[in-house]
């Protein structure tokens, strides 16, 4: 078996994990990560009497449910039981249920946890560079963007020079995140209409939709399974795994790269 060449790509910078699907997420500084992904991430949701979960989008699965955005959640002690839900002043709300039927006009709605269908858009883990991030910033300026447009759960800081949307040349390899987590790149996320929607301080804005599908066909980040489970960490080193026979038949290895001093947590 070829041994693997490690590739350093990045340090993560944030980790985010958005226990109710499409509502604002939790910033954390370490997290357990298993099979499905990270732990307790959108393991609720808001469904309705059709079984559709609340989205900023309408397809098979989801169901448009505007304002979702403005609300955000956070875990308790123990990620998989009910989050709390948070209301647009950050006030944690009673009774989840009942405070969405108020808030969205729906008497059909309840908090679920996830059962047979899954409440993924699409894989389990979304990893975005700083250096794709800059280029969305500079590519619509006078419109607030920050990570939380585009939902990842790791955002990872890449050296000064590292070209936007640099996370195209790690699909089809293995990453490790720290000493202890494995994740297998596949693919990238397909953006939507959600990108583009208001949430607490970010106003809602056509151009950042518009300027992802002009430069690159609506697709942004790395989506990846978890191989091996654990712990990551801000400041964990992403390094990429590349075999002399994969980088032979598969996507092309990256250039190696100097890490920059890990940056401090937000």
């Amino acid at each position: 078996m070829t041994e693997a060449t490690p590739v350093p790509l990045g340090t993560v910078e944030r980790i985010w994990r958005y226990p109710i699907k499409s509502t604002g997420g939790e910033l954390l500084t370490q997290v357990e990560v298993d099979h499905r992904g990270i732990v307790g991430d959108r393991l609720f949701a808001v469904r309705d009497g059709e079984g559709k979960f609340g989205s900023g989008k309408n397809t098979r699965r989801f169901r448009r449910m505007a304002g979702l955005l403005q609300l955000r959640s956070r875990c308790t002690a123990d990620p998989g039981d009910e989050p709390q839900l948070l209301d647009p002043d950050g006030r944690p709300v009673a009774d989840p249920t009942a405070y969405l039927r108020r808030y969205l006009g729906r008497d059909d709605v309840t908090l679920a946890r996830e059962g047979e269908v899954s409440h993924f858009d699409q894989l389990p883990l979304s990893v975005l560079t700083t250096a794709t991030l800059d280029w969305v910033r500079q590519a619509v300026p006078g419109v607030p963007v920050d990570e939380r447009r585009f939902r990842p759960n790791l955002l990872v800081r890449t050296p000064p020079g590292t070209p936007p949307f640099v996370e195209d040349e790690w699909f089809g390899h293995e990453a490790r995140i720290g000493h202890v987590s494995r994740i297998a790149f596949v693919r990238s996320s397909e953006r939507c209409v959600m990108t583009n929607e208001a949430q607490q301080d970010l106003p809602h804005s056509p151009l950042v939709l518009r300027a992802i599908a002009k430069a690159h066909d609506t697709r942004l980040d790395a989506l990846a399974t978890v191989v091996a489970p654990g712990s990551v960490r801000v400041g964990d080193v992403l390094t990429l795994a590349v075999t002399a026979a994969g980088a032979a038949t598969g996507p092309a290895a990256p250039a190696a790269i100097t890490l920059p001093a890990p940056a401090g947590s937000a």
